[in-house]
């Protein structure tokens, strides 16, 4: 195939898409009142503050959108078996279409927007656990996927799961990253 026929089909697939594959939301947008992108998270929302969870907002999701998922992990979480560990702080899930945000201090399902559901953090809890790195600087990666469907109460979902149940359903995704030091 001649390289202008070949730059054609991957022209086209692209816009099209493949079934399974992230389709980018163009303009979709998830920021914090708290903390800039890559900025330092407040105490206030940590293990050595008052582990509330931070304020969040997001823009501009993708015609279509039917929920959001939210993940928040930790992709420098220390592991003594491997090298590098990724530690997941908060697993929400089935947030409304029309929902723009969530509160300072989301304690529980009951306290997110009408539908939006908790999954099971790494230390086993369907909540917020705020960065609380044992040494060092760490960042905190909040992940937003706009989805064509809602879950439904898939109980204690774990972060595998959900990202296993989303796959081919996520019509766009924003990205928030935060930071956390103690000691040095």
């Amino acid at each position: 195939m001649p390289a202008a026929s070949s730059l054609a089909v991957v022209i086209v697939l692209a816009l099209v898409g493949l079934p399974g594959a992230v389709r980018a939301g163009g303009s979709m947008k998830l920021t914090s009142p708290a903390f800039a992108q890559g900025g330092a998270i407040p105490l206030r929302f940590t293990c050595d503050g008052e582990g509330v969870s931070p304020p969040l907002a997001w823009t501009d999701p993708p015609t279509g959108t039917k929920s959001f998922v939210l993940i928040v992990d930790d992709p420098d979480a220390p592991d003594p078996n491997a090298p590098r560990t990724v530690w997941v702080h908060w697993v929400v899930y089935d947030l409304p279409a029309d929902a723009r945000s969530l509160r300072e201090g989301v304690a529980s399902s009951a306290d997110l927007p009408k539908g939006g559901r908790m999954g099971r953090n790494d230390w086993g809890k369907s909540k917020w656990d705020g960065p609380c790195p044992p040494v060092g600087s760490h960042r905190y990666v909040h992940k937003l996927y706009a989805l064509d469907l809602v879950l439904g109460d898939r109980s204690a979902v774990t972060k595998r799961q959900l990202e296993e149940a989303i796959e081919g359903h996520v019509l766009a995704e924003a990205e928030l990253i935060g930071t956390y030091e103690r000691g040095k």
